[in-house]
Formats: C-alpha cells, sequence, structure tokens
C-alpha cells in the first residue's frame, strides 16, 4: 500500500518526457477502404456520416484493403527521421471499445512497425520558438512511426454548442489513415517539446503528406510525462507516467506538460504511487482552467489484446522502393533554415519565418537563382528576394489570403527586381511598389524594368540633382544636418529621407547617405 511522504523530502525533480505524434495522412481515400477521407481538401467540409461505406461501418462479409499511398507518406516521414524502414511489417488488431469505433477493434502496427529506431538533432530555440542554427542540438531518439487508422470522432454537444443528453457519433474520420510517431523519453522541459513538435509537423507540411491543420485535428499530440525525483536520503523515485490525450494546440501542448512537471511531485508527497505496471493514468486537457484531469487508468499493452490480422497481408518493402523514396525527400525546414542564415545572410527569425511554407521557400529560391544569373551574388540575391518576400510580399499575402508565391509575380520577375536594386537602379521604396504593382492582373506578365521606367521608379543617376536635393535636405532639417557634424550618426537617417522626399523616391539612398556625408564632414 502506498505511503503518503512530505513535499519536503524532495530535492529535485527531473523531467522525463516523451511523444506520441498522431498525424493523419491526407490521402484521397481511407486507409483500408475507398472511401474518401477528411483529411484531404477535397473533402474538408464533408457532412457528417457522408465519408462512409461498408468497410467503415464494419459490415458483415466486408474485407479491408491497404490504402498503397498512405504506406508511402508514411516511409517519408520515417526516412525524415532518420528512420530504418522495415523490409516486412505486420498489420495488427487492438482490441477496445469506443462508440465511435464500430468494428471493436483498430487496425494498427505492434511488433512489426514500419519505420523504427530513428534520430532526430532537435535545435536550440529562442523564446518565440524559432530556430538557432548556432546553438547546440540535442538528440531525441525516435521509436517507431507506424501506420493505423483513426477513430470516429464523439460530440458531447449539439452543433453550436448547446446541451444535449446523448453523445452524437460523426463516422466521417474513421479509417482516416494515421501515422503514429513515438519518441523515447528524451525531452527535458515543455519547451524542447514544442519545439520538436512545430519542427515535426513543418516537416510533415514539407513532404507534402498532410495539411497540418490543427483546429481539424490533422496533427494531435499526446504527451507522456513523469518526473525522477531525488529524495534528501539520497534515494531516486519516478513518478506513474501521465500521458495526456489528443491535445491539438502548441499552448496546449506547453501548458499541459508544465502542469503536470509541477503537480506530480505533490501527487507523489501525497500518495507515494510510483512508477510502475498498471499505474500509467491517461488524463484530458481543461484549457479554462488550465490544468489536466483524469479520464481513466491507462491499458498496457497486453489489455489491448493485439494479434495478427487474419485480413491483411503483410507489407513487404523492397530496397530500390525505399531508395526511390529517399532520393524524392525535399530539403527540410531545418536544412532550409541553416542554408539561409549562411547562404543568403538572413537573420534566424527571418529565416524561420520563411520555411512556413515549402511553395514560397521554392518560389524565393527560383528567384535568387534567376537573380545569380543576372549577374548579382548569391547572399545579395538572396537576401534581397526575401526582404521584398518577407516585407511588401508578406502584407500582400496577409491581405488577400494567400501565399507570397501565388500573388500573381513571377520568380523571374522578382529577379528582375532585385538585380535592378542590386546595380543601383532601384531604390528599396520603389522595389516594393514595383512588386505590389507586379501583382496586380493588370501588369500579368509586364517587363519589371520597362514597367517602372514607366512609372518613373528608376533611380535618378543626376549628380546635380542630387547635389539640389541634399541641400535642400540640409536647410529644412538643421539640427540633424548640426547633429550629423557633431558625430551622430543615426541623425542621417533623417535627412536621407528629406532627400528620397525630395527626389519622389527617385534618388538613390546609398548615393544620398554618401553624398550628405561628404557635405557635413560627418563620414
Amino acid at each position: 500500500m502506498a505511503t503518503a511522504r512530505s513535499i519536503a523530502e524532495i530535492v529535485s525533480a527531473e523531467p522525463i518526457i516523451g511523444m506520441e505524434v498522431h498525424v493523419e495522412l491526407a490521402t484521397r481515400t481511407k486507409m483500408f477502404t475507398r472511401a474518401p477521407s477528411p483529411a484531404h481538401p477535397e473533402f474538408h467540409d464533408a457532412g457528417p456520416n457522408t465519408l462512409t461505406d461498408a468497410v467503415v461501418l464494419a459490415l458483415p462479409g466486408t474485407l479491408p484493403v491497404m490504402n498503397r499511398a498512405a504506406v508511402e507518406m508514411a516511409a517519408l516521414v520515417g526516412l525524415a527521421l532518420g528512420c530504418s524502414i522495415a523490409p516486412l511489417s505486420r498489420w495488427d488488431r487492438k482490441s477496445y471499445f469506443y462508440p465511435d469505433l464500430p468494428k471493436g477493434y483498430q487496425i494498427s502496427q505492434y511488433d512489426l512497425p514500419l519505420c523504427f529506431d530513428g534520430v532526430f538533432d532537435l535545435p536550440a530555440t529562442d523564446a518565440q520558438g524559432r530556430i538557432d542554427p548556432a546553438g547546440q542540438t540535442r538528440r531525441i531518439g525516435i521509436i517507431r512511426a507506424h501506420l493505423e487508422e483513426d477513430a470516429g470522432k464523439l460530440l458531447h454537444e449539439a452543433p453550436g454548442g448547446g446541451a444535449i443528453d446523448c453523445s452524437i457519433v460523426d463516422l466521417n474520420r474513421a479509417g482516416t489513415p494515421l501515422l503514429e510517431i513515438v519518441t523515447a523519453p528524451d525531452f527535458r522541459s515543455a519547451d524542447e517539446a514544442v519545439a520538436f513538435a512545430r519542427l515535426l509537423r513543418q516537416t510533415c507540411r514539407f513532404l507534402g503528406v498532410t495539411e497540418g491543420v490543427m483546429q481539424r485535428g490533422h496533427v494531435r499530440f499526446e504527451p507522456n510525462v513523469n518526473c525522477r525525483l531525488t529524495l534528501r536520503d539520497g534515494r531516486t523515485v519516478r513518478t506513474p507516467i501521465v500521458e495526456v490525450k489528443n491535445l491539438n494546440s502548441f499552448r496546449a501542448l506547453h501548458g499541459a506538460i508544465t502542469h503536470e512537471l509541477v503537480e506530480q511531485p505533490r501527487r507523489w508527497a501525497a500518495d507515494g504511487r510510483k512508477h510502475g505496471p498498471g499505474e500509467k493514468t491517461t488524463r484530458g486537457w481543461d484549457a479554462d482552467r488550465e490544468a489536466t484531469y483524469v479520464q481513466r487508468e491507462k491499458e498496457d499493452a497486453e489489455d489491448y489484446r493485439y494479434f495478427p490480422d487474419p485480413d491483411l497481408p503483410p507489407v513487404a518493402v523492397g530496397e530500390a522502393w525505399v531508395s526511390r523514396l529517399r532520393a524524392s525527400l525535399p530539403e527540410l525546414p531545418l536544412a532550409r533554415v541553416r542554408r539561409y542564415c549562411e547562404s543568403y545572410a538572413l537573420s534566424p527569425a527571418e529565416a524561420s519565418q520563411l520555411v512556413e511554407e515549402r511553395e514560397v521557400c521554392e518560389f524565393l529560391d527560383a528567384a535568387a537563382d534567376w537573380a545569380v544569373e543576372l549577374g548579382v551574388s548569391r547572399e545579395r540575391a538572396g537576401r534581397l528576394a526575401a526582404g521584398l518576400v518577407l516585407q511588401r510580399g508578406a502584407r500582400l499575402a496577409n491581405e488577400r489570403a494567400v501565399l507570397v508565391s501565388r500573388l500573381g509575380v513571377s520568380a523571374a520577375q522578382l529577379a528582375a527586381i532585385v538585380a535592378m536594386r542590386d546595380a543601383g537602379d532601384l531604390g528599396s521604396n520603389a522595389a516594393d511598389d514595383l512588386f505590389e504593382a507586379l501583382c496586380d492582373p493588370a501588369n500579368a506578365g509586364a517587363d519589371p524594368r520597362t514597367l517602372a521606367e514607366s512609372r518613373g521608379w528608376l533611380t535618378v543617376r543626376d549628380d546635380a540633382a542630387l547635389d539640389r536635393w541634399c541641400e535642400q535636405a540640409i536647410t529644412d532639417n538643421p539640427q540633424a544636418a548640426d547633429d550629423v557634424r557633431a558625430g551622430k550618426q543615426a541623425a542621417i537617417g533623417r535627412l536621407v529621407g528629406a532627400v528620397m522626399k525630395a527626389s519622389g523616391g527617385a534618388a538613390d539612398a546609398k548615393a544620398a547617405r554618401e553624398r550628405l556625408l561628404e557635405k557635413l564632414g560627418g563620414g
């Protein structure tokens, strides 16, 4: 019988955190039937219980048939996580009863999963979760990534939130291909777990295996949390593992882990329960209270009565097939962040923002390649193109609810803007205006230089005119001029702005700065 202890006995509590991540794969049809899948964008708005068939409903006489595309998607994720791909894996029946699981069992993989023994080098991140490419990495073990089918969905409130005295069953999600990724208990903080969750979601979206819309349940996190307590007498004890179920936001993931790390030492002090067989519990997350709550005592593997599914043959994977999949892997988000910082001289924050969308990355890289062909250095090409994408491009994309790459400007046109900026033919404000003009359908396919010339945006290379604008700026801003003469370099910005205003944006800001410093002796 457990004996209550005192919280004062605990000297320290070391977090031990593992993760189970469920990713709905965006195949057009379900895992073991040709019924449409709600994880595919074509069927997002399907009415309740319309994405079903005899197999989903487990009617007598039906047999499952494996979805090859789901296996390929799962293997791609496994390869991205450094996993080995099993030459032979097997389907098993996992028996348990839920009202949204018509068969009374789930087809899953137990002792022979498709992907196993992976590693993931988790980079350091800042307080906002942005990657620090120069920081120290932590190696996270990937125990397995196995395929299974999702269950349906139970609603305990009426649509719109009204009270009901029953549960509503929607079987649209039942049978959707689900990839479960299981890590080793290698995380030591909630921040590390969230950083991994963010990168895993990004990686899966880059691979095109899921849309990753967490509000739709495309990615769900289930942390397994306990602590190693060091006591004053030198002994160590481990608290029982708590699995927090079905978290679909990074905030909920961080909150649930943080809550458990605070509460588990207190629970041990109250009841003395330790980690061991039959001690694992499942808890839910109450976002309003910011606390977990008990759902049930967690079953051990033997409680599910796993046995090989008699209706499905094993999955045999050839090395040639694996090699083809490995060759198809794109450059992944973490590698892109590092390359953008090294090759384009971007900050980690800028690079992290860009890798949110693979299509935007490819648009940026294509523009940089075009600009290099136009004679711009690789670093300068990437830096200037990224500036336009992240500033004017991001604003327009947000206003129009599209990706930057779909605004209407082509990679070749963006490269032409970059080349004009690099040559000094276009100021920064004019470059932004030209970018926006090229997004206008009325200018579709327009030559950037011709359009800039027609709008009067090309930089005026007239020394006499530049001198006049600089003299006017100095006359109109005497205090700023005196500050520059006194060595206060920050004041030059006001004068450069006055030159740009006087010139209607036609002056080159860099040349204006140099000419002002010559005149004021502040260089």
